[in-house]
């Protein structure tokens, strides 16, 4: 291990203290993938719209089987705060089927599996109406094969709803601070749920090691899915066209500042990647991480990426926000798109309770507590006098990653715990 003294803010990271550090652009990079790449799994989304409409008829019938979600400007919360710059959110709790942004790499990286298979075995052809994958052949077909996944929660959730609505045998490995609402969903839908006593790398592991062994067996690898970040990718043409028709500029002076709310890294980097084509040297990526779990801001920060995790500097890993509690990083998305991460900021568990509480109460959005980071993200980055930008005349887009298929029992603890620590 690397002498880490010399990094300024170890000791803060170690002593769990909320920290903002800015990227001095010094990590290694692998290549990320090109602009055709992230064409490509656009095209691929809207060939597959007729079996997504014709699968979730409910959520997505009024979409013609887009799955996309709306953009909110959260002024009460602003104001309330007292926060510079125009405050958006990024309404991905309210993602149909799965109520959250692993609907959109989870969902992607299973259609990408039941299409290679079916091209290959010459059931569908690419000009194809793609509702045929709801084809009672085509479904035998797909149930041959398992499609395996390591989670935390919500990724699990997305693909085993994925996974069986095209007729796969879909296991979901659960390390055990998964939510028991979403293992019983899962378990409901017909997934396979398997917990685990140890935490998520152990959980992605085994589900590793299962596919490696059954040559019938595909695993969505969240530390290392180029499909997974692929579907997160896709996901900011549709923004950019959001933020456009709000009548907001993003230019260098008018910066656009992104927060996500970050776990084993997927799903953030993807959308840097995408924010990045779109907007260039316009847009601030932030990934936002508890201050238990900081994997990505370690990977960042030494270069060292997925070669140093949480408990090196003595880090629990334990958090509320469930689908953050991740201790390692991705290797794959630390070396693609590390070079363009603005930065990282940690937050606090107390701090995702207060703000959950504070976002419904102000402008009425309910969304989890590991995606009020990206909220707790950006009032810390408004407040810090190092920013490379203008935080007065930045546009601050917060992305909300899930909420909405939080039961009302749950969702009453949280907010509850949101009132006490603030003293409603």
């Amino acid at each position: 291990m690397m002498d880490l003294t010399q990094y300024p803010l170890i000791d803060a990271l170690k002593a769990q203290q909320p920290v903002v550090w800015w990227n001095d652009f010094s990590c290694p990079v692998s290549t990320p993938p090109t602009e055709e790449d992230v064409s490509q799994a656009r095209a691929r989304l809207v060939r597959f719209a007729p079996f997504l409409k014709k699968a979730f008829p409910a959520q997505l019938a009024e979409t013609n089987g887009r799955i996309e979600s709306p953009l909110f400007e959260i002024n009460n919360l602003k104001n309330e705060l007292n926060a510079p710059g125009r405050w958006l959110l990024k309404g991905d709790h309210l993602l149909p089927v799965s109520g959250s942004i692993k609907a959109r790499g989870g969902f992607y990286a299973v259609l990408c599996a039941a299409e290679r298979l079916c091209l290959q075995a010459g059931l569908v052809r690419e000009t194809d109406d793609y509702a045929r994958f709801a084809d009672e052949d085509v479904r035998a077909f797909l149930s041959e094969y398992t499609i395996l996944v390591g989670s935390t929660g919500n990724l699990g959730l997305s693909v085993g709803m994925m996974g069986t609505a095209l007729g796969f045998h879909t296991v979901v490995h659960m390390s055990m601070d998964a939510r028991a609402w979403k293992v019983a969903l899962l378990r409901r839908i017909g997934a396979e749920v398997v917990q685990h006593e140890g935490d998520y790398s152990l959980a992605v592991a085994q589900g590793r090691r299962e596919a490696e062994a059954d040559p019938k067996s595909l695993f969505i690898d969240d530390e290392n899915s180029v499909d997974l970040f692929m579907g997160y990718a896709a996901a900011v043409m549709p923004l950019s066209e959001q933020i456009k028709a709000l009548g907001i500029t993003v230019d260098r002076e008018h910066p656009l500042v992104v927060y996500l709310p970050c776990g084993v890294g997927g799903s953030p980097g993807g959308i840097t990647l995408g924010l990045k084509q779109v907007y260039g040297d316009a847009v601030y990526p932030v990934f936002v991480e508890p201050v238990a779990a900081p994997c990505m801001t370690l990977g960042l920060m030494t270069g060292l990426h997925d070669q140093i995790e949480s408990a090196d500097i003595g880090l629990s890993g334990l958090t509320a926000a469930d689908g953050l509690a991740v201790s390692r990083a991705s290797a794959f998305v630390g070396r693609a798109v590390g070079h363009m991460v603005a930065g990282c900021a940690t937050v606090e568990d107390d701090d995702l309770f207060r703000m959950t509480k504070r976002l419904l109460d102000s402008d009425g959005h309910f969304i989890e507590p590991s995606a009020a980071a990206s909220l707790c993200g950006s009032l810390a980055v408004c407040l810090d006098k190092s920013a490379p930008f203008d935080v007065q005349k930045a546009t601050h887009l917060c992305w909300a990653t899930g909420g909405s298929m939080v039961p009302e029992g749950e969702k009453a603890v949280y907010l509850e715990k949101g009132a006490q620590l603030l003293g409603k």
